[in-house]
């Protein structure tokens, strides 16, 4: 499978991760490379009005581990850890995460994101440990167009 055809099947796979319903997440991949955005809903806030920290994890974490497993052709990826910093609140626009692979090695990639407001604002980072798991891409959800269970 050549790389294009490769990266569609995991946007494919994205797409039909239930969770990815609430949240209408558009994606983007190229090599050891991943983009995320989002339009923000007043259903993503806290009480205090802000969008809540678990849509920066989401989307730090998703465009690092998409940039990861662009580079891993035969199995779906597993996050062992990730490091959230929120910098800055955002309530409204879109927010857009951008994940770049740093380092792979043959047990691991190690991948740090950047989420940015509508206006290109930084407001959250992170960096995370990806390991190849024993799910083959082939059998997830999504991934060449096989459908969700």
């Amino acid at each position: 499978m050549d790389n294009r055809a490769h990266f569609n099947s995991l946007i494919s796979m994205y797409a039909a991760a239930p969770i990815n319903a609430f949240f209408n997440p558009v994606l983007d991949i190229t090599e050891g490379e991943a983009s995320i955005e989002i339009q923000l809903e007043d259903k993503f806030h806290h009480a205090a009005g802000g969008v809540h920290g678990c849509v920066y994890f989401k989307m730090l974490d998703d465009a690092a581990f998409f940039a990861a497993n662009s580079l891993e052709h035969e199995f779906f990826v597993l996050t062992t850890s990730f490091n959230t910093y929120i910098t800055r609140p955002v309530s409204t626009g879109k927010m857009r995460a951008v994940g770049k692979v740093v380092n792979k090695n043959r047990t691991q990639f190690i991948a740090e994101s950047v989420v940015y407001d509508a206006d290109g604002k930084e407001i959250g980072r992170g960096s995370g440990v990806f390991v190849r798991g024993k799910l083959p891409l082939v059998e997830a959800a999504g991934y060449l167009n096989n459908p969700p269970e």
